[in-house]
């Protein structure tokens, strides 16, 4: 058996990725604030699937808690997926931020993710095999679509997958960026938005099945809403022809006046 440990398992993207994974067969390790919801999964999936679920109650935004899912990463049994799912929203923009609040975003979406990654990557390396998922947004992409720092918390997950991937890919870690759109998930109601005035609303069940089939075929980044997987090669396209120009050593000629 392998065995997958889920972040913000308690509710939405999280849940179903756990009852996914349960059943292909793999020991889950779910980690939440919500402990009476985690327990109530695992005693859904143990029964459900046979699988043995461990949990683990923790704020990830409180370095304590966090260190000791860190520790699991590198305890054994080993872990062999980590599903870095856990985030969260702030309402309002940056002039009206309250700036715990901000730090404590920063420490969700962008510090645990990199320091869960960082526990488990070692024990994968020395096995020569693991995943990593990161959940991000499409708003990654498109910061205009969002006020705050929202999107730009997830512009770096994206960042960090394809660094991640591009570090150990070739050592048997396959890594997975998520990119959602609107999806039908808690996180609207926990920052003060309203889910009903979001058109164009993916089902989470829909979102993460189609997650695991761009997991099953290895891609590095998955987004379920493009209908067209040409436009995302278009554009990881026109990126690297952008990059032609960096290695310049003077400036353009539209600067030198």
């Amino acid at each position: 058996m392998t065995v997958a440990l889920i972040t913000g398992a308690s509710s939405g993207i999280g849940t179903v990725y756990a009852r996914r994974l349960a059943a292909r067969g793999h020991d889950l390790v779910l980690v939440a604030r919500a402990t009476d919801r985690l327990k109530k999964l695992a005693d859904e999936l143990r029964g459900e699937h046979g699988v043995s679920v461990e949990v683990i109650t923790a704020d990830l935004t409180d370095a304590v808690q966090l260190a000791a899912v860190t520790q699991r990463l590198r305890d054994d049994p080993p872990i062999d997926i980590l599903v870095n799912n856990a985030g969260a929203s702030v309402s309002g923009g940056f002039s009206d931020a309250d700036p715990a609040a901000l730090e404590n975003l920063l420490r969700l979406n962008s510090l645990a993710p990199t320091l869960l990654a960082v526990a488990v990557l070692r024990g994968m390396l020395q096995r020569g095999q693991g995943s990593i998922i990161n959940i991000g947004s499409v708003l990654g992409l498109l910061p205009e679509y969002s006020h705050g720092i929202y999107a730009a918390t997830k512009s770096y997950v994206l960042t960090l997958s394809q660094s991640l991937h591009t570090e150990v890919g070739s050592k048997g870690v396959y890594v997975q960026a998520v990119l959602p759109a609107a999806t039908r998930t808690e996180i609207y109601q926990r920052s003060g938005g309203d889910i009903s005035k979001v058109p164009d609303v993916m089902e989470v069940d829909d979102l993460v099945d189609a997650a695991l089939v761009g997991f099953d075929r290895r891609e590095l980044v998955t987004v379920p809403p493009v209908p067209d997987v040409a436009d995302w090669e278009a554009f990881e396209q026109a990126r690297m022809v952008l990059a032609r120009g960096f290695s310049n050593a003077r400036p353009a000629e539209r600067y030198r006046v």
